[in-house]
């Protein structure tokens, strides 16, 4: 088959999404974030909110999203961006208001304001990314960190006597009156990814529509905070991230 007979628009099984800018990305080889990043581009491409949203990045792996994705972007303090997101959202009640998140930003530093601003229903998405640790500063243990599972700061696994219980977040936002959809989704196969966007797309319909407030949680790997090569973090993750965090919709309404 010659070059052009290979681009030929048949023949294309993936692109590049056209919101996502031509700049080289900071992540580790094997990250889930550049994946997301692209459901996320393309969802709003396809919902033609690409002049309409709003995404606030966090402290964390993903503080420079704004690099990646041509639409407006916002940052947050450490752990505030769902309290930013609701005030944009309340300001410009017209607009896709999303947050983009680390486990450690969401589920540590700013677990308050996740808890209540999801419990007020106020009508924004968060994208909740969850590898079980903190990525950029090294590796320390997170709120999501698995019992036994070894990190910087737990270097023989987290011990409950000593550190408690993992975080199971997305689980709590299910009790939560003012949630209207929970999702909980991976992206470490073609089908994964392809629930994965459903879900992210059914949340910002929600937001835009006026439904509540949506989380949808993106089980992740982080192959150099759990030191391995990204097709064993692949495997880890089925192995263990899963028994912990079921995979589907929690909360539909």
């Amino acid at each position: 088959m010659t070059r052009e007979e290979l681009i030929l628009p048949e023949n294309l099984v993936s692109s590049r999404p056209a919101l996502m800018n031509e700049a080289p990305m900071h992540y580790c080889p094997g990250c889930s974030h550049g994946m997301v990043h692209k459901i996320i581009a393309e969802v709003i491409e396809e919902m033609q909110l690409e002049e309409r949203t709003i995404g606030v990045c966090p402290v964390g792996c993903a503080v420079f999203a704004y690099r990646y994705l041509d639409i407006d972007w916002q940052e947050a303090a450490h752990g505030r961006a769902p309290a930013v997101a609701t005030a944009l959202k309340r300001l410009w009640s017209d607009r896709l208001v999303f947050t983009y998140q680390g486990d450690g930003d969401l589920a540590c530093i700013g677990t308050c304001e996740t808890i209540h601003a999801l419990n007020r229903g106020e009508k924004i998405t968060i994208i909740f990314i969850n590898n079980a640790i903190y990525g950029m500063t090294g590796g320390q243990m997170a709120p999501t960190t698995l019992v036994g599972m070894k990190t910087a700061t737990c270097p023989y696994g987290r011990d409950v006597e000593l550190h408690g219980y993992p975080l199971n977040i997305t689980d709590l936002a299910v009790n939560l009156e003012g949630t209207a959809f929970v999702s909980r989704q991976s992206v470490h196969t073609v089908a994964a990814a392809r629930k994965a966007k459903r879900a992210i797309r059914q949340a910002f319909e929600n937001s835009m529509n006026g439904i509540g407030s949506n989380l949808v949680e993106i089980v992740s790997t982080c192959s150099s905070g759990w030191k391995t090569d990204p097709a064993k973090a692949n495997e880890w993750m089925e192995e263990n991230m899963f028994k912990h965090y079921k995979l589907g919709d929690l909360k539909t309404v």
